[in-house]
């Protein structure tokens, strides 16, 4: 089993790497990258939902229900983003909306 300090650190390691590549990627490639980056949440949901089920402690199932949570929160509002950013490109002759 991985040691907290050593999980702290790979945790702080991957949060400034992720920032640090996403705050280089270029507006346009924005949208595909976000279809890309739901994909990776529905993991993420799904390992989860594994971890909630393998919990054998009361304290263990409320982190592993909150992983949930927040897991498909992120992933739902991804697509809700896509959505919105690809709502943005239609061209002018089919914006016939009030």
């Amino acid at each position: 089993m991985i040691d907290g300090v050593i999980a702290l650190y790979i945790f702080m390691l991957a949060a400034f790497t992720g920032y640090e590549v996403i705050s280089r990627v270029p507006v346009i490639l924005h949208t595909p990258l976000m279809s890309g980056s739901n994909f990776v949440h529905g993991i993420v949901l799904v390992g989860a939902m594994v971890a909630l089920a393998t919990a054998d402690s009361t304290l263990l199932r409320v982190i592993g229900f909150i992983g949930v949570v927040l897991a498909a929160g992120n992933a739902v509002g991804g697509y809700v983003v896509t959505e919105r950013m690809l709502k943005m490109f239609v061209s002018a002759g089919r914006r016939k909306g009030p």
